[in-house]
This record gives structure tokens, C-alpha cells and sequence, in this order.
């Protein structure tokens, strides 16, 4: 404690310029005084009192040595030296390098904890997770939140994804998931920090890209593709000829004819699915299900419409549930709709519904037959692992074929009822 009479002269104003000075170079120094340091700028007032507290006249520009004016101070009434002084009178000195230390530290135990959220949310196979926690550290997610807030929405954000694309993967309403998560049906609301670490993991996960989704079209498309949906009857799958046991509802329309549009919460109410030993077909264009239905099909039939969204999701978990039923899928050759099938492929281990490379040949032969005009190959160039030669041969063609073009071949596949008046020539 520095006596009061000597920190009220050592608070005068003529000095002031000295210790803000001084503190200055201590900071840098990291609280070391060692040293010299040069005034400048100093009034008639304040070189007198600086040239008072040194003992000596000063110049206009005087030079001082830190280590000279700490033992001054030790021997003064002040009874500290530099260091104390400067605290006392301008404030606290921080160590920049202890404090740099420091947080390193504390960024590297934030990290350990992060790895461990991802571990128990069963993402450690996972490549694109360090990737996404590399994102968030060089963000500097850690300096802007509170130690326990990163702890809390990192866990959180690892469980999110973790329950909608790591292996405890299903489908959810989006209040649904915030209140597994958050204990909150708000708590992945738009615009907070945990929703855009959760959007920037989904996008990394499902499209490889590292840019968060912009506007509420691209977030409603990606939280769609992960199998979450905002609500469970908003939005609807298009189905045809599913004949679930224990359901007369559905069985009556599929013996009708009638195409079905399902949401969330009858799919919910529906499971268990249990269907006969079948093979379910998928498409991506309801202009297929729609010809099938027509020409009378007897065949179930799931369509996608473009990017399988949640409820189409949930509906084919639901369907692959039941023993002995297998999934072949069609899309539109473009790389797009490669995309869709090997996503569908790899979820539900489906087999390629005439979307293989001598397919794909036969189409274009069939478009040149008939002076289609071409459709040039739109997109980033995708693999297909179930025909290696069907992503080679649509990159050396460079040409795109959309399901219309083929749906009298796809319907060829089918057992027709020939009293309907709508046959597949009509679709060309």
C-alpha cells in the first residue's frame, strides 16, 4: 500500500504523462522493467515535474532508464517500485505472453472437450467433424463465448448432429430435436450460435461445403436433408400402391388406383410399416409415379420429388423396416440426381432401377433418334459407386437425361392393367 500522502503527489497531473507512458512500455515488455523509454511532447509543467521526481533537470525529450526509476521508487515513500506504482496509479499491467499461454491452454482443454462430444455422439468415423471444429476454432468460437457457453453449445451441436447424421441418425421435427438437445422446442431457432454450428456440420456432412446456407429457402433444404423437418404436416411424400398390413385406409387407395400423399405425423402413426416381401420402387420425378398410376401399375412406388426431404426420408426408414422388401431407384441422369440416388443408395443399400451406363447410352441414342434437343451436363461431376462406368461415360457425353424422357421404359418394368386409356407411348 502506498502511503496516501505519496500517491496523491504521485497521481499529479504533471506525471501523468510519465506512468501512461510507462505502463505502455511494461505491456509490451511483459511486465519487465527493463529498459529505456524517450518522452516527448512534455509541457514547461510536466518536464519540471518529471526533472522533480528523477532529482535532476530534464530536457524536452528525456530519457529514462526503468530499472533507475524502480529502485527510486523502492527507496521513496512510496515503498514499491515501478510496477506497483503504474497499477496503482493507471491500472492493472496484463502479461500478454502468461495471458496468451493461458488461453492456449484453455483453447486446447475446450478442443479435448470437443473431440469427447463427438466421440459420444458416435461421429469419430466421421472425416468432415475436424474439419468442422478446425472451422469453428480458426472463427474464433473460443474467444467469443464464455468457457462453459462453448462447452455447452459444442456438446449440443455434436448431439444435433450426431441424431440426425451420425450413426444415431432419424428423422425429427425441428422442436422435437431442440427439446432432445436443449431442453427447449426454440433451442435450434434460427440465428443462434448453436443452429449456425449445427447448419455449418450439415453442410459439411451432406454437401462438402464449408459456407453457411443463405436465406431461409437453403436452411429449410439443408435441415430437410438431414431429416428434420420444421413441423409433421406441413409437408408431404407422394406415394402409389403401398399395401401396409393392418391398414384398410391405405389399402383401399392403392386398390383404387389413387396416388397418396403422407406427412410426418401419419408416417409416425403408420409405424411400424409392415409390408409383404416386395421390392418398393423409388423415383425422383413425380411424373413418373403419376404415368404409373395411369397406366394402372401394380407396383409401389415412392417418389422423391428432387432432394429427398424429411418425411420422404422417414417414410423409407419406415419401409425398410419391414423384413425381405428391397428399394431400386431411377433418377434423372444429370449430376444432381446422381447425388440423390447415392445418397438413397447408401442409406438403404437400393440397387439401380435402369440407372446404369448402358441405361444412360440408350437414352441419349433414343433423344438423338428423336432430335431431342441436348441438355448440357449442369453441376460438380459426381461419382457413381454402384456403376463407375455410368459418371465416366455422362462426363465424356456431357449430356443430361430427365426421368421423362425414359418413362415408358421404366413403366415396361411394370404389370399395366390394359383397360386404362392412358398407355406409356403417351408420355414421350
Amino acid at each position: 500500500m502506498i502511503p496516501a500522502g505519496a500517491l496523491d503527489y504521485l497521481r499529479s497531473t504533471g506525471l501523468r504523462p510519465l506512468w501512461s507512458a510507462v505502463h505502455a512500455r511494461l505491456v509490451r515488455n511483459g511486465r519487465l522493467v527493463t529498459g529505456r523509454l524517450t518522452l516527448t511532447g512534455l509541457t514547461d509543467t510536466q518536464r519540471e515535474a518529471v526533472g522533480h521526481l528523477l532529482g535532476q533537470a530534464v530536457g524536452p525529450t528525456p530519457t529514462i532508464k526503468l530499472a533507475d526509476l524502480d529502485r527510486r521508487l523502492r527507496d521513496s515513500a512510496a515503498g514499491t517500485g515501478l510496477l506497483g506504482v503504474v497499477e496503482t496509479v493507471i491500472g492493472a499491467v496484463p502479461d500478454r505472453r502468461a495471458d496468451a499461454d493461458a488461453e492456449s491452454a484453455r483453447r486446447a482443454l475446450l478442443r479435448e472437450h470437443a473431440n469427447a462430444a463427438l466421440v459420444t455422439a458416435g461421429l469419430t468415423d466421421c472425416p468432415w467433424t475436424t474439419l468442422w471444429l478446425d472451422q469453428l476454432w480458426r472463427q474464433g468460437l473460443p474467444a467469443r463465448l464464455p468457457t462453459d457457453e462453448v462447452r455447452r453449445t459444442v456438446s449440443q451441436a455434436a448431439m444435433t448432429l450426431g441424431l440426425t447424421v451420425g450413426e444415431q441418425a432419424r428423422t425429427w421435427s425441428r422442436g422435437e430435436l431442440a427439446q432432445r438437445v436443449t431442453g427447449s422446442a426454440h433451442g435450434l431457432d434460427d440465428d443462434s450460435p448453436l443452429t449456425r454450428l449445427v447448419l455449418r456440420g450439415l453442410a459439411l456432412a451432406l454437401t462438402g461445403s464449408s459456407d453457411l446456407p443463405q436465406g431461409a429457402a437453403q436452411r429449410r433444404a439443408l435441415w430437410d436433408a438431414a431429416g428434420v423437418a420444421s413441423d409433421t404436416v406441413a409437408t408431404t411424400v407422394l406415394t402409389y400402391g403401398l399395401r401396409p398390413l393392418g391398414n384398410d385406409w391405405l389399402r383401399l387407395r392403392a386398390d383404387s388406383g389413387a396416388e397418396t400423399h403422407l406427412t410426418l405425423r401419419e408416417i409416425r402413426r403408420l409405424t411400424p410399416l409392415r409390408l409383404h416381401p416386395q421390392t418398393v420402387y423409388v423415383c425422383e420425378n413425380p411424373r413418373v409415379l403419376e404415368a404409373a398410376a395411369d397406366a394402372g401399375a401394380a407396383a409401389a412406388i415412392v417418389c422423391t420429388m428432387g432432394n429427398p426431404t424429411t418425411v420422404t426420408l422417414a417414410l423409407l426408414d419406415a419401409i425398410m423396416e419391414s423384413p425381405d422388401v428391397r428399394l431400386l431407384y431411377h433418377g434423372d441422369f444429370d449430376w444432381p440426381g446422381i447425388a440423390i440416388a447415392d445418397r438413397i443408395m447408401q442409406r438403404y443399400d437400393a440397387r439401380p432401377w435402369q440407372f446404369m451406363a448402358a441405361d444412360y447410352r440408350w437414352a441419349v441414342a433414343q433423344a438423338i433418334e428423336r432430335g431431342t434437343p441436348p441438355q448440357p451436363l449442369i453441376g460438380r461431376a459426381a461419382e457413381t459407386p454402384w456403376d463407375p462406368a455410368l459418371s465416366t461415360t455422362m462426363a465424356q457425353t456431357a449430356t443430361a437425361i430427365h426421368e421423362e424422357a425414359v418413362i415408358d421404359r421404366l413403366l415396361a418394368d411394370f404389370e399395366l392393367d390394359p383397360s386404362r386409356n392412358v398407355t406409356p407411348q403417351s408420355w414421350r
